[in-house]
């Protein structure tokens, strides 16, 4: 099979298609035929080196993965050879979708919903748990709460308006203008152009922020949580903001440190199914191309797939 890989940190011209022996699923594997890998801004911190748990090359990029079940490992009764699946296996440590085929745990995988195509599904795994981990798992996101969600127009973003909105929550979302329209059609109460207006100060007090954007966002967040409110980031090299700082707020302070989970992967296809989630493919490139997809990416609307 071919995959790609890297053989140094750097940009993205340190991508290149290579041939390499195709894996077998070993206990409790399965082996997956590759239909979709989703892009994501991870792996470009990996590529260049940015994010230190991970070995030195050679290796292959890639976690998110829609696809069909080729083969199954001793022990596996839940997937079918045949059956279409999607998942985010192994995070953090490698596991190499950026290739024509990749070997995952069974139990870190879950049934791509009929709902997406496996464009969509390839493109869901690693932002929609992300999304799901910090507003469902950390947040508990309910009926009446007030949810602002930063850079809501990207890839974790969309899915996340759509997650809090699923809820019953009140959702303001920050973004450009020119996205606004977009994230209506997503489910978002209000809209706040961040390049003309100061957030802190452009909607009344709300119970959760969930920061995509880090920095100085985090502190000027404070302003607009009620006593007693929530602040999680994604951001973890940089998020602004100790935990000690928001509590001498007043602010409860949570990090959400996406994790395979197929419980989670069920709970966003169930959104799906029920046509309340979908996902916003901005751009498909060729897996061959995957040097130019990293090459691309940036301030886009939804997420960036690559397709074997």
């Amino acid at each position: 099979m071919y995959a790609i890989t890297q053989d140094t940190f750097g940009g993205p011209e340190v991508l290149y298609r290579t041939e390499v022996e195709r894996p077998q699923p070993g206990p409790g594997e399965v082996l997956v035929l590759v239909r979709a890998a989703g892009v994501n801004p991870v792996d470009a911190a990996v590529r260049a080196g940015h994010f230190p748990p991970f070995p030195a090359p050679p290796f292959a990029l890639g976690w998110d993965v829609a696809g069909v079940v080729e083969a199954v490992g001793a022990g596996v009764t839940r997937f079918d050879v045949g059956a279409e699946v999607f998942g985010m296996p192994l995070f953090p440590k490698a596991a190499g979708a950026y290739a024509e085929y990749l070997v995952a745990p069974a139990d870190e995988l879950a049934f791509k919903p009929r709902a997406l195509s496996m464009s969509e599904a390839g493109a869901l795994p690693l932002a929609g748990l992300t999304a799901w981990q910090g507003l469902v798992r950390i947040a508990g996101s309910e009926p009446g709460q007030r949810v602002l969600i930063h850079a809501a127009a990207g890839g974790v973003g969309h899915l996340a308006v759509q997650v809090a909105k699923a809820r019953g929550a009140h959702v303001i979302a920050t973004a450009r203008t020119e996205n606004h329209a977009f994230l209506t059609e997503l489910g978002a109460d209000e809209l706040i152009d961040y390049t003309a207006t100061d957030f802190a100060t452009a909607t009344d007090p709300v119970d959760v922020v969930f920061d995509l954007v880090g920095g100085e966002y985090a502190p000027r967040s404070l302003r607009t949580l009620n006593s007693g409110g929530l602040l999680v980031t994604t951001v973890g090299h940089n998020p602004g903001l100790t935990r000690v700082e928001a509590e001498q707020h007043g602010i409860r302070f949570e990090t959400v440190f996406v994790h395979p989970s197929a419980e989670d992967l069920a709970g966003l296809a169930a959104l799906a199914e029920a046509g309340k989630l979908r996902v916003h493919v901005e751009r498909e490139f060729d897996l061959a191309d995957a040097a130019k997809a990293h090459a691309s990416t940036g301030n886009a609307r939804g997420k960036t797939v690559l397709i074997p």
